[in-house]
């Protein structure tokens, strides 16, 4: 029942938007530097704020992990909280250079449960962070929770609504296909969906799910 939910739900939210093409980035390190930037803020100000590090020719492990910190926090202000994020690029590229010689390549044969349970022990990398950085930039089989994969699932009766995070991307990774590519789209679909339609004061008329018979009744 619920995998044909998700089905159903993944279909009209690609029928509708298409696909997403997330997440954006040339490199796999400026991925994981966006995973990291974007928190609490929106993309539009994390793409600010790399446009400063490769204006600077600064965005490479070994050159970041050189810079000082009030230098970096400097360079990715447009990112908000700078100080803070600095300093958590920063742990993750000492966790980087000290475990695994600075090399990303060389995160590639550990599973991702270890590799998961490493991120999670870096200060500043939550959860959301983590599968990000796993899911996009290593193609893990990991599922990315939001506060719109939440509010989605909660209206639309998938769980209850205390569920916490594990429980939300157990639900996803459970009832799809193992399919990174199609966990990739899903969860940027959702993100669509969350800023369009599903927002805290729902948009319901026209939204892609509208008509589906099991979204509560939240007006």
């Amino acid at each position: 029942m619920i995998t044909e939910q998700l089905t159903e739900i993944y279909q009209l939210l690609f029928d509708r938007f298409g696909p997403q093409s997330w997440w954006p980035g040339e490199t796999r390190f400026e991925i994981i530097t966006g995973a990291i930037l974007t928190q609490n803020t929106n993309w539009a100000n994390v793409e600010k704020a790399i446009a400063n590090l490769k204006s600077a020719h600064l965005l490479t492990p070994e050159k970041l992990c050189h810079l000082d910190v009030s230098a970096l926090a400097e360079l990715i202000r447009p990112a908000g909280y700078y100080n803070i994020k600095a300093k958590r690029l920063k742990s993750f590229l000492s966790w980087l250079f000290r475990n695994y010689d600075g090399r990303l390549a060389n995160l590639e044969n550990l599973d991702t449960d270890r590799l998961r349970a490493e991120l999670l022990a870096v200060k500043g990398i939550g959860r959301e962070t983590a599968d990000s950085i796993l899911l996009y930039a290593f193609g893990r089989l990991t599922f990315v929770v939001d506060a719109y994969t939440a509010r989605v699932a909660v209206r639309h009766r998938l769980i209850e609504p205390d569920a916490d995070y594990e429980q939300l991307r157990e639900l996803f990774q459970s009832n799809l296909p193992q399919d990174s590519h199609l966990f990739n789209e899903y969860h940027a679909l959702l993100v669509r969906l969350g800023k369009e339609f599903c927002r805290p004061n729902a948009k319901c008329p026209r939204c892609p799910l509208e008509k589906l018979p099991h979204c509560l009744d939240i007006q």
